[in-house]
């Protein structure tokens, strides 16, 4: 369903009214900030004109959905202190904004509910942490059975009075700019045909369990010897699993969110870990390959109708298996 239809209303929806300015704190992973969009997009269809906080790299992120984005400060009053210029500023476009709810938290974290608290803003945001106190309406959990993205869509309606259905896609739109310079980057390194990209980082662990697909070099070797031309963009730090373990791979390192996105839209194929980088390849509408281990897919697994997971957990997938579901879809 497209998020902009209309959907059954429980209130009044804001469509057709002047914008409500409305804060929206982002989560601090890539992953996360990408399966929130469908619900910001849904505020947005309902007249809520957004700003958001988040990480330095969710503007770049997010610039071609063209939401104002600002970075949130390292230290609890200057957090505060942003968030209550976002207030006074909201206050001056709408006289009654601080009569109704006027910011949504993303994160669970106790300090994500009690900056809001703190800067005078009603918040609405999932119980966690035991923050209740600190939010104007606290959502029960969703759960570890419900996909994220979904939870994210049922904040959103909760917080517009509305039900509705969440996208089938995320269509993650890319800035121009953004495209232009990735296209121009694959010119640069003389990339005319059909390219997969790698993504054999992963950041974190799932239940202290590694998320990285220990036969990832071996079916890179193999991609390699197949005849593919392979693409690899390492985050800060991440370019020596490349020279080390994925030798032969054409690396471009430090290519910015945006542009990173608008490459992936490029790509005959994506093949990732569970990171953020693989949830933007589905975002953008990417064929994506996402190997997964302990990852739990109904709760994590990337969103959208061009992602084939391959998973055997407890095991992980062979390198035969996911050369087998490479092929068939290339």
């Amino acid at each position: 369903m497209n998020p902009a239809a209309a959907p059954t209303t429980l209130h009044a929806s804001h469509a057709g009214h002047a914008p409500h300015p409305t804060v929206v704190r982002l989560r601090n992973w890539v992953g996360d900030v990408i399966l929130g969009v469908p619900a910001l997009r849904l505020l947005q269809a309902h007249g809520h004109d957004l700003t958001l906080v988040g990480k330095p790299w969710a503007r770049a992120l997010l610039a071609g959905e063209g939401w104002p984005t600002h970075t949130r400060p390292g230290k609890l009053g200057e957090r505060v202190a942003q968030l209550r210029r976002l207030r006074r500023e909201a206050l001056l476009r709408d006289p009654a904004f601080d009569q109704r709810d006027n910011a949504l938290v993303l994160p669970f974290s106790f300090s994500a509910a009690l900056e809001m608290r703190l800067a005078g803003l009603r918040a609405v945001g999932e119980r966690h942490e035991a923050r209740s106190w600190l939010l104007q309406r606290a959502l029960a959990p969703a759960g570890s059975d419900v996909h994220v993205l979904q939870a994210y869509w049922r904040l959103a309606c909760t917080f517009l009075g509305v039900r509705a259905e969440p996208p089938a896609a995320i269509g993650l739109a890319t800035a121009p700019a953004d495209q232009a310079a990735a296209d121009a980057l694959l010119a640069q390194h003389g990339i005319t045909g059909r390219f997969v990209v790698i993504c054999p980082f992963a950041g974190g662990l799932f239940e202290k369990q590694e998320k990285t697909w220990p036969l990832f070099a071996d079916f890179t070797r193999e991609l390699l010897r197949a005849g593919h031309t392979v693409l690899a963009c390492p985050g800060p730090g991440e370019e020596d699993i490349v020279t080390t373990h994925h030798q032969g791979v054409l690396m471009l390192p430090g290519v910015k969110m945006g542009v990173y996105g608008g490459l992936l839209r490029r790509a005959a194929m994506v093949v990732s870990n569970d990171t953020g980088p693989g949830h933007l390849a589905a975002a953008v509408g990417a064929p994506l390959l996402s190997v997964l281990g302990p990852t739990e897919p109904g709760q994590w697994a990337p969103w959208g109708p061009t992602v084939h997971v391959l998973r055997r957990w407890p095991e992980w997938p062979r390198v035969d298996e996911a050369m087998q579901a490479l092929g068939a879809r290339l």
